[in-house]
């Protein structure tokens, strides 16, 4: 499929641009809920992330995909977009 080791990894960076393109889409929509949310406790919304989480998992099972690596990408990039939505919920509402 690939001639050289140098074509696999431009392929990889392609793929990666397009994960980091997709992130930052994410990441204003989480912004703009902001605006949805009546309180702080909304903004965590944690039985949206435990529902989101389980999801992901079974979505990275059926990719064949290690749910457990899924499940620990996950949890980073939500406490992030979890602190930032809350640093734009309190300037919306202070």
């Amino acid at each position: 499929m690939f001639a050289s080791l140098e074509d696999l990894r431009a392929e990889i960076d392609r793929i990666d641009r397009k994960i980091v393109a997709l992130i930052g889409k994410r990441h204003e929509c989480v912004k703009e809920a902001a605006r949805f949310k009546k309180s702080e406790r909304d903004v965590a919304a944690p039985d949206r992330v435990t529902a989101m989480l389980a999801a992901r998992r079974q979505w990275a099972e059926q990719a064949a995909i290690d749910p457990d690596l899924i499940e620990k990408l996950y949890r980073d990039m939500l406490a992030y977009f979890i602190a930032q939505e809350t640093e734009q919920w309190r300037s919306q509402h202070s």
